[in-house]
């Protein structure tokens, strides 16, 4: 019996699966993303500003184990992109989880799947500006530029660009992941050189003696990991990228799974082995949350130059997760635009097919970014990164229970698995699940920030009941409106 057949016998043994409408939010947009646009969207999302910034101040805090964090978070987060690949073979969709959300819980879970997900990427885009002025002010002729200003400048220039066109943003992040590999690639094999070489390092000899000899691996105890995990998954909170992008490909069934499956290699070498290559070259103490780790080091072998180029290249990654966040954001307030629970305006489309609407909300948000880079310039970049964890949890943790609704209708009966499956279903998802709300639960042991970061989550529950009273009518109207199409 051929997949239609089997297909239709299964919807007319279940009317109710049969009843569940397209996502009219997929309509409209063209398919100009090609394969290699994919593939480096998904390693450009492995490789940010968590990793070039963040993760100065983190190996400063939690020392050399902090290679051990970026591999747990690493696998878990690979287990989420694994869930939401299969989805997207499963269909296809530009609103990706949320779209899922709609289908597997309904409109309410769409509802909190899409905001709490604007709410990542638009403190996220805060964090990406910051980066972008504390980048600038490494080089002497921008120091007096105030740090809000060069914000400011970046959000503008990225903004003109991710309105134009998707194939536009395609090859943008194209030649930025090309970017960001090619460097890094450069600088491990510097590191290495290094390494095996013994070449001083701002008077340091690099080898196992820069961990043994400052602590060991846990030179501040195990609590410092435990606090910088959020920081670590926040590093990883582009990944998901992948499912939104493959709504814009034509060929989604060939290009998703290599993407999806590259992602594990990728994070192994490049998270866990330029950290672990950070910690034999310096000791942990000497790297800073204002400066990359990357630039730390190259300014101190004396290569000239060598500090201004990584530079620019870290410049290059914030610009590029500055533009992943606008073009996902515009693509996600879209579809829940389509379906009543969020801004009408943010469901208009441009005439090269781009979401211009729900880009300018997400920029809307980054300026108030600009105003806390003016306020509190020093703290600015790990207040959002904290609020932006909350974002990307809460998302991880609606894919995965999506996924499980998912097989449990696919055992029932009601949809098919494609061939590329998350493994160890429903397991892999109930551990990722736990490890995802443990991290929220220990961020309660970091009074400074983890704490007050908490604080928010009942602040943010009554905005999202609040707004939920708001749309439900208009949601309501629209679903049934999908559905009588669909009928018709």
């Amino acid at each position: 019996m051929s997949k239609e057949a089997v297909d239709t016998a299964q919807a007319a043994a279940h009317p109710q699966a049969a009843a569940q409408p397209p996502d009219a939010g997929d309509a409209g947009y063209s398919k100009d993303l090609k394969a290699r646009h994919v593939n480096m969207i998904a390693i450009g999302g492995a490789i940010g500003t968590g990793l070039f910034l963040g993760a100065g101040g983190r190996l400063r805090d939690a020392g050399p184990a902090l290679a051990i964090a970026y591999l747990v978070c690493g696998v878990f987060a690979f287990f989420v992109v694994r869930a939401l690949g299969e989805l997207v073979l499963y269909r296809p969709s530009s609103g990706s989880f949320v779209s899922y959300a709609r289908e597997f819980l309904g409109e309410k879970g769409a509802y909190v799947a899409g905001w709490m997900y604007f709410l990542n990427w638009s403190t996220t885009g805060i964090a990406d500006i910051t980066a972008i002025a504390l980048y600038t002010h490494y080089w002497s002729m921008f120091t007096s530029i105030p740090q809000w200003v060069l914000a400011l400048i970046a959000l503008a220039v990225v903004l003109a660009v991710n309105l134009i066109s998707v194939k536009i943003f395609g090859e943008m992040e194209f030649w930025f992941a090309i970017v960001k590999v090619a460097t890094l690639v450069g600088f491990m094999l510097i590191g290495i050189f290094l390494l095996v070489t013994q070449h001083d390092v701002g008077g340091h000899t690099p080898g196992i003696g820069m961990i043994t000899d400052h602590g060991g691996i846990l030179p501040h105890g195990v609590m410092p990991v435990v606090l910088v995990m959020q920081g670590v998954i926040f590093a990883y909170a582009a990944l998901e990228l992948v499912g939104v992008a493959a709504g814009e490909t034509a060929e989604p069934e060939k290009v998703v799974p290599r993407a999806v499956n590259s992602i594990m290699w990728r994070v192994a070498l490049f998270y866990v082995g330029s950290v672990l290559l950070l910690a034999l070259l310096l000791p942990s103490s000497l790297y800073s949350g204002d400066e990359s780790p990357f630039v730390t080091v190259l300014s101190k072998i004396g290569v000239p130059a060598a500090g201004d180029v990584m530079n620019l290249v870290v410049l290059t990654a914030a610009m590029s997760s500055l533009n992943s966040g606008l073009y996902s954001t515009g693509r996600i307030l879209r579809s829940m635009a389509v379906a009543g629970s969020a801004p009408k305006f943010t469901g208009v489309m441009s005439r090269t097919q781009v979401p211009y609407g729900g880009i300018l909300l997400t920029c809307a948000v980054c300026v108030l970014g600009v105003g806390l880079n003016f306020l509190v310039p020093s703290k600015a970049f790990e207040i959002v990164l904290n609020v932006a964890s909350l974002g990307i949890i809460s998302t991880w943790v609606i894919i995965m229970i999506c996924h499980l609704v998912f097989v449990r209708r696919a055992r029932a009966g009601l949809v098919t698995r494609p061939h590329f499956r998350l493994p160890g279903s429903p397991v892999t998802e109930i551990a990722t699940i736990a490890f995802l709300l443990s991290v929220l639960v220990l961020m309660w042991n970091d009074p400074e920030v983890g704490r007050k970061t908490l604080y928010l989550v009942p602040v943010i529950a009554v905005m999202l009941v609040a707004g939920w009273f708001g749309v439900r009518r208009r949601v309501a109207h629209n679903a049934e409106r999908d559905v009588s199409a669909l009928r018709e």
